[in-house]
C-alpha cells in the first residue's frame, strides 16, 4: 500500500469545511494562505484520490484547482475538471466558479463559458468571475454582453464587476459609449468612489482617449497610488500630449511617488511624439539616477525615443547596451535605420538578425522593405518580399502598400500598376494612395487620375488623396483640372492640413507655419532668412518653382517659396543655438523639394548639422549632402 501524502493531506484538511470565498481574487488570496499542490504534483494527488489514499472534500478539489490556476496548465486543469464532474462534489457551486476562474487563468474562457452555462444557480462571484476572465483575455465585447444577463437576475454589481467591466470598455472600440454608461451604473450602485472602481474608471478613460474624464476621475480618488498616477501618465501619452504628460511626472515626483519601468516608458513614448530630444535625454538621466535596469522594455522603448528625436547616435548605443536583446530591440533599430535612409545599414541590420538565428516576423519584414523603399534598393526589396514565404510568412496589406511604395517611388509606375492587379487580395486605399503618391514624385496625371479615382471609392472622407492629385495637376501646369480638383475638394469640405514645424530650444517647442509673422520675434526672423538665403545663392542654391503650387507670376510664387515653416523655424534656430550644435526640425507633413535643397546648401554654409523629421523619415544634412541621397 503506498504512504498517504501527509504533508498535503494535513494542509488541505485544515479549515476543510469552510469556503472563504466573495470575489475572484479570493481564489489567490485563498492559495497564498493556504499550501496548495504544485502542479507537477496534481496529477499524481489524483491517483492518491483515486486509491483511496486521500479523502476527497470540496476543499481538497479546491486545491487542486488552484494549484492549476497558479501554473495555467490547461491539460492539469482538464484533468482536474474531469476528475470532479465523475465525484459527488460535481455541480458544487463554490467549485463550479473555482472552475471558472481556473480556465480564465489557463486562457480558455470559452471553457469556463460552459462551466457557467451549465450551472444550476449562477450567484455575483459566477457572473463576475466570467465578466473577469473575458476582460483579461482580451475579449472585452464578451465581458460587457455579460451585463444585461446579470442585472436580468437581479443581481447588482460589485467593485470587483465594475472594475473588470471598465477594464473591458476600455479595449472595447466604442468604449467611452459604454463606458460612460457603465460609469454611470456604478454610480446608481455607489460604488464610483471606491478606490478601485476609481482607478478602473481613470484607466478607462485615459485608454478611450477623454483625458478631461480621466482627470477628474484621478481628481476624485481620495487615496492615489504608483497605479494612478501611471494610468493617467499613459493615457496623456497614448493622447500625443506629451506636454502634459511630463508635468504629471514632476506632480509625481513632487508628491513622493517613485517612478517604475512603466512610467518611464510612457514618458519616453510621449517624448518620442514630440522629438524633444533634450527632455529626452532628461528623462533618462532620471532614469539612471533612480537605479532602473536598462531591460529589454525599457531600452526598446528608449531606443525608439531616440530614433524619433533625431539622434541616430544615441539610438544605436542604447541598442548596443541592452541586454537580451529581444525582437522588439532589433526591429525598433531597424526601424530607425529605414527612417534615416541608411539603408546600407539596414540591409547589413537585417543579415545579422537572419545569420543570429532571429525569429523574424512580419514586422521585420515590412521595416526592412521600407528600408529598401527609401534607400531605391528595387531588387533586394523584391527579394526580401518572395523571402517571407521561406519564413511562412504571409504579406499583409502593408507589406504590399511597402512594394508599391518602393516601385512607385523608382518611377516604375507600370510596374507598380501590374504588381498592384496582381495582388492576391483586394487592393485598399492605401496600395492606390501609395501609387498616388509616387504619381506626385513623377509627374504622371494619367496614372495619378486612375490611382485618385479608386481612392475616392475606396476611402471618400480622406482629404491627402485630392491634395495630391491637386498637386500633381499644378505641378504639370494642367490649371484647369487643377481648379476641377480644387472644386470638388470645396464642394465635399476637403481641406488641405496647415504645414507647420517646430524646434526644440532649452527645453521650449517653437512652432512656426508658412509666413508666420506670430512669432514675437518674426522680424528679426525675417532678416535672419533674408541673409541666409543671399548666402546659399552665391553658392549655387536656385529656387525649384515646381513646388509652388499657385497659378500665379514667377515674383509671387518665388515669395511664396521662401518663407515655408520649415526654412523660419531654421532661421530661428540659427539665431537662438550655439554656433556648431545640431539643429533638429519637426514637420507634419513631407518637406518640400525646395526646402530640402536649401538646407543641403545651409548644412555646408554655415556648418551645421541639420536633422529634418516629417510624416515619412529622418533627413540628415551634413557638409552639403542628404543622408537619404536625394532618394525621397
Amino acid at each position: 500500500m503506498r504512504k498517504p501524502h501527509k504533508l498535503l493531506l494535513h494542509s488541505l484538511l485544515r479549515s476543510r469545511n469552510t469556503r472563504p470565498y466573495t470575489s475572484p481574487a479570493s481564489l489567490t488570496t485563498s492559495a497564498a494562505a493556504n499550501p496548495v499542490p504544485a502542479t507537477l504534483a496534481v496529477l499524481s494527488d489524483l491517483d492518491l484520490l483515486d486509491a483511496g489514499e486521500l479523502t476527497p472534500t470540496p476543499r481538497v478539489y479546491h486545491g487542486f484547482i488552484t494549484a492549476c490556476a497558479q501554473s495555467k496548465n490547461l491539460e492539469d486543469a482538464r484533468r482536474v475538471h474531469a476528475h470532479l464532474a465523475s465525484s459527488p462534489f460535481a455541480g458544487d457551486a463554490f467549485l463550479d466558479n473555482s472552475l471558472i476562474h481556473m480556465y480564465c487563468k489557463c486562457g480558455s474562457v470559452l471553457e469556463a463559458q460552459k462551466v457557467f452555462d451549465g450551472m444550476r444557480r449562477k450567484d455575483m462571484v459566477s457572473w463576475t468571475s466570467l465578466i473577469a476572465g473575458y476582460a483579461q483575455n482580451d475579449m472585452p465585447e464578451e465581458a460587457i454582453e455579460l451585463l444585461p444577463g446579470m442585472l436580468k437576475g437581479r443581481l447588482k454589481p460589485n467593485g470587483f464587476t465594475f472594475a473588470s467591466l471598465l477594464k473591458a470598455a476600455g479595449a472595447y472600440s466604442s468604449g467611452s459609449s459604454i463606458g460612460g454608461q457603465i460609469h454611470a451604473l456604478a454610480v446608481k450602485c455607489d460604488w464610483h468612489e471606491d478606490v478601485y472602481v476609481g482607478s478602473a474608471l481613470l484607466d478607462m478613460y485615459a485608454r478611450c482617449g477623454r483625458m478631461d474624464m480621466a482627470t477628474a476621475a484621478f481628481d476624485k480618488l481620495d487615496s492615489k497610488n504608483g497605479v494612478s498616477w501611471n494610468a493617467l501618465i499613459s493615457g496623456f501619452s497614448r493622447k500625443g500630449d506629451g506636454e502634459t504628460a511630463l508635468k504629471v511626472f514632476a506632480e509625481m515626483q513632487r508628491n513622493g511617488f517613485e517612478a517604475t519601468h512603466f512610467t518611464y516608458s510612457s514618458l519616453f513614448n510621449a517624448i518620442a511624439g514630440l522629438g524633444a530630444l533634450e527632455q529626452g535625454k532628461w528623462v533618462h538621466a532620471h532614469m539612471i539616477k533612480s537605479g532602473q535596469k536598462l531591460t529589454a522594455f525599457l531600452g526598446n522603448t528608449i531606443l525608439d525615443m531616440y530614433a524619433k528625436s533625431g539622434s541616430m547616435v544615441d539610438t544605436k548605443k542604447v541598442f548596443d547596451r541592452v541586454d537580451n536583446k529581444d525582437l522588439v530591440t532589433w526591429n525598433s533599430m531597424l526601424t530607425a535605420l529605414a527612417q534615416y535612409g541608411l539603408r546600407q545599414e539596414a540591409v547589413a541590420h537585417f543579415e545579422e538578425m537572419r545569420k543570429s538565428g532571429i525569429y523574424l516576423n512580419q514586422i521585420s519584414f515590412l521595416c526592412i522593405l521600407t528600408a529598401c523603399s527609401h534607400g531605391g534598393l528595387v531588387k533586394e526589396g523584391k527579394r526580401y518580399f518572395d523571402m517571407m514565404k521561406e519564413y511562412n510568412l504571409e504579406p499583409e496589406i502593408d507589406h504590399y502598400v511597402t512594394v508599391v511604395d518602393l516601385l512607385g517611388r523608382a518611377g516604375l509606375l507600370n510596374y507598380a500598376l501590374v504588381f498592384i492587379f496582381k495582388m492576391p487580395i483586394e487592393p485598399t486605399a492605401a496600395v492606390w494612395g501609395a501609387l498616388l503618391a509616387a504619381c506626385r514624385t513623377h509627374k504622371n496625371a494619367k496614372v495619378g487620375q486612375f490611382a485618385a479615382d479608386r481612392v475616392f471609392e475606396l476611402n471618400p472622407d480622406d482629404s491627402g488623396p485630392p491634395v495630391l492629385l491637386y498637386n500633381i495637376y499644378a505641378s504639370t501646369g494642367q490649371w484647369d483640372a487643377a481648379a476641377r480638383v480644387r472644386k470638388m475638394m470645396k464642394a465635399t469640405g476637403v481641406k488641405k492640413e496647415p504645414a507647420c514645424s517646430w524646434v526644440e530650444i532649452e527645453n521650449s517647442v517653437h512652432m512656426f507655419v508658412a509666413s508666420d509673422d506670430a512669432h514675437p520675434r518674426a522680424e528679426e526672423i525675417y532678416k535672419m532668412w533674408d541673409e541666409i538665403s543671399m548666402k546659399i545663392r552665391k553658392e549655387g542654391y536656385v529656387p525649384d518653382m515646381d513646388y509652388v503650387l499657385l497659378h500665379v507670376d514667377d515674383q509671387e510664387r518665388e515669395a511664396n517659396l521662401q518663407y515655408h515653416s520649415e526654412k523660419i523655424a531654421l532661421a530661428f534656430a540659427l539665431i537662438q543655438m550655439p554656433e556648431g550644435a545640431t539643429i533638429r526640425i519637426m514637420k507634419n507633413i513631407r518637406i518640400c523639394g525646395d526646402c530640402h535643397s536649401a538646407f543641403r546648401y545651409i548644412s555646408e554654409v554655415y556648418k551645421r548639422e541639420i536633422v529634418v523629421r516629417d510624416t515619412n523619415r529622418f533627413h540628415h544634412f551634413s557638409n552639403g549632402s542628404c543622408s537619404c541621397g536625394d532618394y525621397w
